[in-house]
């Protein structure tokens, strides 16, 4: 059996019940709304949630 490393960026927040599936790397920045289900990677300054989890947002560094 192998498995596949997870890979979370530097200043992420993870929300309560959130699961992140095998394989996936978060980017920096990243916001994961509570009880998300991320099944792919996503790229820094994004904020996502849903299951599964999509990005609703990004952030531009303004905000």
């Amino acid at each position: 059996m192998s498995s596949k490393p997870v890979v979370i960026g530097d200043n992420v927040w993870i929300g309560e019940g959130v699961c992140i599936m095998p394989g996936v790397t978060i980017g920096d920045n990243v916001i994961i709304g509570a009880n998300a289900v991320v099944t792919h990677s996503f790229p820094k300054n994004a904020v996502i949630a849903g299951v599964p989890a999509k990005i609703i947002k990004t952030i531009d560094g303004n905000d």
